[in-house]
Order: C-alpha cells, then sequence, then structure tokens
C-alpha cells in the first residue's frame, strides 16, 4: 500500500504555527510603547510564516511525486528548495511591508538583508522539523498497518494450511472405512455416508472460516461420532454435556473438537469389554474433552495433524493454550471458548 501524505495535518499545523508565532510577536511589540507598528508586523509575520509553510508543503508534494520520501534525494532537494522558497517569501515580503509604511530599521541594507536570511532560516528551520514530525508519524502509522496486514495474512495462510493438513488424512480414513462397511454391511455403509456427506458440506461451508460458533463445531462432531459409532459400535461410549443456551454464545477455531475425538480414537484401544469412553463437557469457560486411558500396545503412527496442529492454531488465533492432562487413568485436553463479540476473526 503507497504511503499517502498527510496533507491536511500538514496545512492545519502550518496555521497553527502562523497564528502562535505572531501572536508571541505582538504581545512583545505591545510592551514596546514606542513601536507604532504592531499591528503591521504581526501580519507580515503571520503571511510570511504562512507562506513559508505553504510553499514548504508544495514542494514535499511536488518531490513525492518523484522521489521515495525516506530517501537521499528527497531530502538533499527538499531541503534546498525550501530555504530558497523562505528567503525568496522574506525577500517579496518585507520590501512589501517597508513601501506601505515607511518602516525603516537601520541606513544599513547590508545589515537588514543579513537579518532577513537569518530569519528565513530559523522560521523554515522550525516548520521544517515539525514537519517532519508530521511525517515520521504518519509514516510510523503507515508502517504499523502493513505490518498488522501482513501479519494477518501470515497468520491466515499458516490457519489455512494447518486446515487443509486435515482433510486428506481423515478422507483416506473415511474412504478405506467406508469400502469395509460395504463388504460387511451396506445399510450400515449408507448411513455412514449420509453422516460423512453431512460432515464434508459443514467442513467445505466452513473451509474460509477462522472461527465457528461452538453450535457449528458440536454439529461435526456429532457427524464425526455417529460414523465411529458405525464402525465400533458398543466400543465406542461418547457422552456430550454442554448446555443448549451457550451453544450460539461462543465461539471455537474451527475444527478444534472433532481433532480431539480422532485422537482419542487413534491412540487408544477400543474393544466392547473395555469401551473408549469419552466424555465432553463444559467446565468455567473451558469445553473438556477426556477420555479413559487404554493405549494401544503398538504404536501408532502420527503425521501431527492432531494435537500439534490443533494447539499451533490456537495460539494462532486466540493466543490461548490448550491445556493437556494425562495420568495413569484419564487423559483430557481443555479449550477455552471464545465469546462472539471477541472473536472478530470469522471470514
Amino acid at each position: 500500500m503507497e504511503l499517502k501524505l498527510p496533507i491536511k495535518n500538514l496545512i492545519r499545523l502550518n496555521w497553527l504555527l502562523s497564528l502562535i508565532p505572531s501572536v508571541i510577536v505582538c504581545i512583545f511589540l505591545l510592551h514596546d510603547k514606542a513601536q507604532t507598528h504592531v499591528i503591521h508586523i504581526t501580519i507580515m509575520t503571520a503571511i510570511a510564516i504562512a507562506t513559508i509553510g505553504l510553499s514548504n508543503i508544495y514542494i514535499i508534494v511536488v518531490l513525492a511525486q518523484r522521489f521515495e520520501i525516506s530517501s537521499r534525494k528527497f531530502k538533499l532537494y527538499r531541503y534546498l528548495l525550501t530555504y530558497t522558497a523562505s528567503a525568496i517569501a522574506y525577500l517579496i515580503i518585507w520590501p512589501t511591508f517597508v513601501f506601505f509604511t515607511n518602516y525603516i530599521t537601520s541606513s544599513y541594507v547590508l545589515y537588514d538583508f543579513i537579518l532577513l536570511g537569518i530569519g528565513s532560516a530559523m522560521v523554515n528551520s522550525l516548520i521544517v522539523v515539525f514537519h517532519n514530525f508530521v511525517l515520521l508519524q504518519s509514516e510510523k502509522a503507515h508502517a504499523d498497518l502493513e505490518f498488522s496486514k501482513l501479519k494477518t495474512a501470515h497468520a491466515e495462510a499458516a490457519n489455512l494450511l494447518l486446515k487443509q493438513q486435515i482433510h486428506p488424512h481423515f478422507l483416506f480414513n473415511a474412504l478405506n472405512t467406508v469400502k469395509a462397511l460395504y463388504r460387511t454391511d451396506s445399510r450400515a455403509g449408507d448411513s455412514y455416508i449420509v453422516h460423512l456427506a453431512n460432515f464434508l458440506r459443514a467442513s467445505v461451508f466452513s473451509h474460509s472460516s477462522k472461527i465457528s460458533l461452538l453450535e457449528e463445531e458440536l454439529s461435526l462432531l456429532k457427524d464425526y461420532l455417529e460414523m465411529q459409532k458405525i464402525r465400533f459400535g458398543d466400543a465406542l461410549d461418547c457422552s456430550i454435556s454442554i448446555p443448549e443456551n451457550i451453544l450460539k454464545s461462543f465461539s471455537l477455531p474451527s475444527f478444534s473438537l472433532q481433532p480431539l475425538l480422532e485422537n482419542a480414537i487413534k491412540h487408544n484401544e477400543l474393544t466392547e469389554e473395555a469401551p473408549l469412553k469419552v466424555y465432553i463437557c463444559k467446565k468455567d469457560d473451558r469445553i473438556i474433552v477426556s477420555n479413559n486411558l487404554q493405549k494401544k500396545m503398538v504404536n501408532v503412527s502420527s503425521t501431527n495433524h492432531g494435537l500439534a496442529n490443533l494447539a499451533e492454531r490456537y495460539r494462532i488465533w486466540s493466543g490461548d493454550e490448550v491445556i493437556i492432562k494425562e495420568d495413569d487413568r484419564t487423559f483430557s485436553v481443555s479449550i477455552k471458548l471464545l465469546a462472539n463479540e471477541n472473536s472478530n476473526h470469522r471470514g
């Protein structure tokens, strides 16, 4: 995004710089009872400062069209042109003032010109300093905005990449399950496909979303759960205890709950004699997914699409930590609910 010059701020500052010194000069001259040109000198001071300031702004605008504001050429030409313009402005304004007021400060013309040169340089230096401050503030605001946009774009890209990792892994397992079901029980296969279609439809619909309503996440989870119940039967016992009245009031990063259930199924033994019991509940401001621990004897290959994926996406979009606890009997994962008014990442 191209940096826009803060022209309005520079003009406002210019009028302020014209007013304040003029008032100071007026107050100073009023204490000099011998001074008879108070109003004229005050007006001349205001006109001189305003003219120099406006010429500075014009020079900045013209040079910015050819050079980068931070470049050495821009600074060099700016200083040369603004100091020259300020000297010319004084050389025009001062003789005009003398002509209309017959105001003579000394009989030495050279001395007057030296004073004019010093005065114009001082005024221009003051204006340049204040203009530099406004320009630096504008550049800082522009840089902060660019950094914020880059950070958001990076986060969105990282989030999308992490979410895209989920789909191939899930689809591979789902298709293998459908194939096996149709060999043994076609009705179960049909039911499995219905839930799979619902799951995929919802996941595609929320593909670009970073944050989903708790209600939407539970809907995805239930479709996935029904698919796994068809696959494992009584070997999987999952209960969900989340109040209905909070489903639309809170959100979670998309695809937060389903990977937790998938992780529990993947790393534990499931038999009808020793079923895997998964309990999903709300406690305070967090959702807890826990299961009895009965790890598989054979190490399961991991593609790093589970807890690490979820923890990284949580870090990106909410800054919260995923709390993992494990003892001899249970394994649990706790994720924080996000209040909808604070969830500004829905896309």
